[in-house]
């Protein structure tokens, strides 16, 4: 079910756009992905995403079908967080907390794709 870690989110709140310059900036190239709700950078395998909302981090492991590795957490005894949700641009994501308190993000994202490499 898990792909593996995927994406590290940082809610930037209002600075989406300082927040994209400086991430550009410092890799060197601009995101893949540039929306409004949501920009995605491809740092070496990996996705960090930045969204317009409160702040902190948050992580995801990927998933190629989100409704059902929500099923699968939920029979494995994780407790229900945020539900599975389009975020937008076919991104869907939800949280659980794991049997020891822990909060365990997926993420299905189409435009995300690891390099060959």
């Amino acid at each position: 079910m898990l792909q593996g870690l995927r994406t590290t989110i940082y809610h930037v709140g209002t600075q989406l756009d300082p927040a994209k310059a400086w991430f550009s900036q410092l890799l060197g190239y601009p995101p893949y992905f540039d929306q409004p709700f949501y920009v995605g950078f491809n740092v070496g395998g990996y996705e960090l995403g930045l969204i317009p909302d409160g702040q902190g981090a948050s992580t995801y492991w990927g998933v190629p079908d989100i409704q059902a590795a929500w099923r699968q957490l939920l029979q494995v005894g994780a407790q229900a967080h945020d539900e599975p949700k389009d975020v937008g641009g076919g991104i869907w994501v939800a949280t659980v907390t794991d049997p020891f308190g822990n909060n365990l993000g997926v993420i299905q994202n189409p435009h995300f794709k690891l390099d060959a490499t």
